[in-house]
């Protein structure tokens, strides 16, 4: 086992980490930029060198400088988390040249799965299937175009080397084709600086399916059962639950055996992801392959009780699976809830800020993966997540009670949350019956606008305070004078006492 891991993240995930190597008894190795200084995983870590700046080219994207802390740290390890470095075949490669072990798939295998149609390619030779479309980059529009024409319209555009919904546009009738390959090139070369595109058939209101796969070194292949994410805003997964509400043992069993397989072909070390596209007929189609731990991971950890984390850190250091396929089960179910700090009433703005005030959610089944604190600042140059809520229940109904209570009882202050637009989305008499697809934000969420969701708002708040105003004038008492966040007073003083009385769906 390793004696010290440096951890090439930050936030909720470089505790995450940290956590994990305490109780295997490993030193831990922490990295920060200038914005987080004050971070806590720089406080829990046994030590913490600065690399840079806020930005994250020349911070927690700089190679060079974090292979410089890693050797002179004395580290034999990098956990890459996820985001930031974790699937950058280049830092692998330095990983390995310095002979620093690094926590996930070797750089080959980083180099096939990163590009799409490589990858394609590989699963579809396996015998996998895939979804219709081009299994090389496209030279030219008219190449998107003849590609279009024989698989039918709607079409996806995608970026060869993209991921994060990043250079990807819905092409819906030929005309659309030319804009839509300018914008995704645009943007893939932006966020990946690579500017290649592939063509895949749109799928209509597909579920999102992935497979949690564990291997070892030996070539043992696990996988821990699947994860629904048909939940996702622009692409971007924002709940996802285990087991998906219309999975059935046997085809658990199916895709999972498939998942393997898929993984066994790109021979595949350590902890990842495969997945699936589901359609209406209950037919699968392999989308992509995550090589790195998944935001979403704690979910399946909850109902399997397995530490992937710790799984990772064992298989890199070359010890053989702890598990065996037929010792994996699923017990009962989980939800996972991204708090990001954007504001649902301005189009999801990002929203930075200092936390002055924070009261997180708690009681059975309920685990908050943060590393936030009152006073500590969000910085605009990273990711919007900040926290985490995951619970669990003997049934799906169970653990979604949970989490509608856990999202009531979250008070985050000092900056604004998609928490409310959360609640929305789980008040949903649709989504409570489990039917559920990759369009349903767009779908059935659009309706709500910021409008219509502030003046319902409004209206339960100024019940509420007018109910405490009448209460307090009759004892001669005050509505507070002042209010943390700008809020307006009469807002803010309802909102207490509204939530006082356990009704107020809005607050955060």
């Amino acid at each position: 086992m390793f004696s010290k891991i440096l951890i090439a993240n930050r936030g909720e995930i470089a505790l995450r980490i940290l956590r994990a190597c305490r109780e295997l008894g490993i030193k831990t190795v922490a990295i920060f930029s200038e914005a987080d200084k004050e971070a806590l995983h720089t406080r829990y870590a046994d030590e913490a060198h600065l690399i840079g700046p806020p930005e994250p080219k020349q911070s927690y994207l700089n190679i060079q400088k974090i292979i410089e802390v890693a050797v002179n740290s004395g580290s034999e390890a990098i956990h890459p988390g996820y985001g930031f470095l974790a699937q950058i075949p280049s830092f692998v490669q330095q990983c390995e040249l310095n002979n620093i072990s690094f926590i996930g798939p070797s750089s080959q295998t980083l180099e096939l799965m990163s590009n799409k149609t490589m990858a394609r390619v590989t699963i579809e030779k396996a015998g996998i299937p895939i979804i219709p479309g081009s299994t090389s980059a496209s030279t030219n529009n008219d190449e998107v175009k003849q590609t279009a024409e024989s698989i039918g319209y709607p079409i996806l555009i995608k970026a060869v080397f993209g991921g994060g919904g990043k250079g990807l546009r819905v092409v819906k009738k030929p005309d659309e084709v030319d804009q839509a390959i300018e914008l995704a090139q645009l943007e893939a070369e932006a966020s990946f600086g690579k500017k290649q595109l592939y063509v895949e058939k749109f799928l209509e209101k597909p579920r999102h399916i992935e497979f949690q796969i564990l291997a070892d070194k030996e070539s043992n292949f696990i996988h821990l059962g699947e994860r629904e994410c048909s939940i996702q805003r622009k692409h971007q997964k924002i709940i996802e639950e285990t087991p998906s509400p219309t999975m059935t043992k046997e085809k658990r069993a199916e895709i999972g055996e498939v998942a393997k397989q898929a993984a066994k072909a790109s021979n595949y070390v350590n902890v990842g992801t495969v997945e699936f596209l589901v359609d209406k007929d209950g037919n699968f189609y392999f989308l992509e392959m995550n090589t790195r731990l998944q935001v979403e991971h704690l979910v399946t950890e909850m109902v399997t009780g397995i530490d992937i984390v710790k799984e990772q850190i064992r298989i890199a250091a070359g010890e053989k699976l702890s598990y065996k396929q037929s010792e994996v089960t699923i017990n009962g179910h989980a939800l996972n809830c991204r708090i990001n700090a954007e504001d649902p009433s301005k189009s999801f703005a990002p929203s930075p800020g200092v936390i002055t005030d924070l009261r997180l959610p708690g009681g059975p089944g309920v685990r908050v993966d943060t590393g936030l604190y009152v006073g500590c600042q969000i910085p605009l140059v990273y990711d919007s997540l900040i926290a985490k809520i995951a619970t669990w229940g003997h049934h799906r109904d169970e653990a979604l009670q949970r989490m509608r209570n856990a999202l009531r009882e979250l008070s985050i202050e000092g900056v604004e949350t998609s928490t409310p637009f959360l609640i929305e989305i789980l008040r949903d008499e649709a989504y409570q019956s489990g039917r559920i697809h990759t369009r349903f934000v767009e779908e059935r969420m659009t309706k709500q606008t910021s409008e219509s969701v502030n003046s319902r708002e409004d209206v339960a708040i100024l019940s509420a305070v007018l109910a405490k105003y009448l209460n307090r004038k009759e004892s001669k008492a005050t509505i507070p004078s002042r209010s943390r966040n700008h809020v307006p007073l009469w807002k803010a003083s309802g909102r207490r006492e509204y939530h006082s009385q356990g009704g107020l769906k809005w607050i955060h």
